[in-house]
């Protein structure tokens, strides 16, 4: 449907997208202010960034229905990103939200999507856990109205408790009115909603206060002009790419897989999710939002959840969306500068705590000690370090995690050929014995993590092993490393200081020319080497054969 404009435009689709959109619009106001709050910049930044990266990216992403905006986790690692310190932080951001989208386009076209499989559950739920704990901790200033200090969100934390009279009891009570009445809508038909009606109570509870307490409550006004015209055009600043690279590879890859999470959970209009084209068509609306003053993008799980909610049937409700943002900017900018900072918190700090899944964790704890460790650390960098760094790190642990999580599944199994040509498995034994053919096969990846799992698990050799041949049979292993070649190596030597013989029955060419770059057939000689065919079982069957012949001569 969504690949066929002719249908976009259907009284019934027109109808229920142009709801849809109304429903995004409107929520996306306070939403897209609260995200540049929590991004450390300009509020009106994150409106931008919602209403452009929305339009920028409408026709471009594989998912007709996902919706392109900031996302908390994006707007933790914006926030993390330094963009006070530069000459011009103003332009540093938009330049990052360009850059992002440049990086998010040529992973996408790369095909880089693919990589999402490889990112192992414990270090997402780490991670998620930890930006929805930071999004809370980082609202808490905005919340009691006092402006705590600290190297991270964690200090900050401690200071704002240490100085509790220094509370502001306005803001306070703005920020608690606002998340009780989203808690009280959320359960309600209004729904998601109930987020702008929460930000609007809380704003008019703070107008009502500044005028009976005379202690004003901090709004958006106070914080920046809010112009009643949309943002100009802007052109990134080349000399601070370099630094802000880092972030921009971080933002991209957060975004990867966010907008994979986003099109397994939306109903796709157009056949199976494609990870790498959606990649593309949030990296061009992270480009538009940069250049129209926005903060970086990525697909958002509850902006494509209202458009789904909404009844949304094409692409064009995300455009009708971006258009009720405009109108609100052109029409009602001085309504929206009266927002109360406190409300735009409580509404953040309801996202952050939403964030965290203890169902997750558990099941992360059940599945055992390593993945539970992983998560951990993962949730602690996330806490503590800037979070492009926390980013990377928790690749990192994710590869560490990959690779252990193999090399621990590497199990060796011993094939015994019966008299009438079947085979039997069974467990190996504990040390090869005289005048014995011992065949072996290793089963999982025998790449350079699971050499010493190998090892460990394969037959001694002892000076008792005398005149015995081990064949070991590697089929269904497309790659080994030269750790695993250096396994063979010792087990050679070892068998030819007891008179006895490594035989190797090879099935994948790969794994041949491997065996034969390492001179390893050389030295067990070329007759003890047998190629795989296409029938299962000859070439062990030969090798058997050769085996018993040789035992026999000696």
């Amino acid at each position: 449907m969504a690949a066929r404009p002719t249908r976009w435009f259907s009284r019934e689709n027109l109808r229920r997208d142009a709801v849809a959109g109304l429903v995004l619009g409107i929520e996306s106001v306070p939403d897209g202010l609260a995200n540049g709050l929590l991004a450390g910049v300009n509020p009106l930044a994150g409106l931008y960034g919602y209403m452009f990266g929305l339009v920028g990216a409408a026709f471009f992403t594989g998912s007709a229905l996902m919706a392109v905006q900031g996302t908390g986790s994006m707007a933790l690692i914006v926030s993390d990103a330094g963009l006070e310190s530069m000459k011009d932080p103003d332009a540093a951001l938009y330049t990052l939200a360009m850059l992002t989208g440049i990086v998010m386009i040529i992973a996408g076209l790369l095909r880089a999507g693919r990589l999402v499989r490889f990112v192992p559950t414990a270090v997402m739920t780490g991670f998620t856990t930890a930006v929805g704990v930071n999004i809370v901790l980082g609202q808490l200033s905005n919340f009691t109205g006092y402006d705590s200090r600290g190297a991270n969100r964690v200090l900050k934390t401690f200071d704002l408790l240490a100085h509790l009279p220094s509370w502001s009891a306005p803001a306070l009570a703005v920020g608690a009115i606002t998340v009780l009445t989203i808690m009280v809508l959320q359960p309600t038909r209004v729904g998601s909603f109930g987020l702008v009606l929460a930000v609007v109570l809380g704003s008019v509870v703070a107008a009502l206060l500044d005028l009976w307490v005379r202690q004003g409550v901090v709004v958006l006004d106070d914080k920046v002009d809010v112009p009643s015209s949309l943002p100009i055009p802007v052109l990134p600043s080349l000399t601070d790419v370099p630094v802000l690279l880092l972030p921009a590879i971080s933002l991209a890859f957060v975004a990867m897989v966010q907008g994979a999470g986003v099109a397994a959970s939306i109903p796709s209009l157009s056949g199976r999710p494609d990870v790498s084209r959606d990649l593309v068509g949030q990296g061009i609306g992270s480009i538009v939002s940069g250049a129209f003053q926005g903060v970086p993008v990525g697909g958002s799980t509850s902006a494509s959840s209202l458009l789904v909610g909404g009844g949304a049937r094409t692409r064009m409700a995300k455009l009708y969306a971006g258009i009720v943002i405009a109108l609100i900017v052109l029409f009602a900018s001085q309504i929206v500068a009266y927002i109360a900072m406190p409300a735009l918190a409580g509404l953040l700090i309801v996202v952050g705590i939403g964030a965290i899944k203890p169902s997750r964790v558990y099941s992360v704890v059940k599945s055992g000690p390593l993945p539970s460790a992983v998560m951990g650390v993962t949730f602690v960098l996330t806490l503590l370090i800037p979070l492009q760094f926390a980013v990377l790190m928790g690749v990192g642990l994710g590869i560490v995690l990959f690779v252990a999580q193999q090399s621990n599944r590497v199990r060796v199994r011993r094939v015994v050929i019966e008299d009438d040509g079947r085979l039997r498995e069974t467990d190996p034994p504990a040390a090869v014995g005289p005048g014995e053919i011992c065949i072996l096969q290793p089963y999982g990846s025998l790449f350079f993590a699971s050499a010493p799992v190998v090892e460990k698990q394969l037959p001694t050799v002892s000076r008792h092993s005398k005149r015995c041949v081990v064949i070991l049979r590697l089929r269904g292993t497309d790659q080994i490393g030269l750790s695993f070649v250096e396994v063979l190596r010792r087990l050679a030597a070892d068998l030819r200081g007891a008179d006895s013989t490594l035989k190797l029955v090879i099935s994948e060419p790969a794994v041949m020319r491997q065996v034969e770059a390492s001179g390893l057939v050389d030295e067990l000689g070329a007759h003890n080497v047998y190629r795989g065919t296409e029938w299962v079982g000859q070439s062990l069957q030969r090798a058997y054969v050769d085996a018993k012949t040789e035992l026999s001569r000696s």
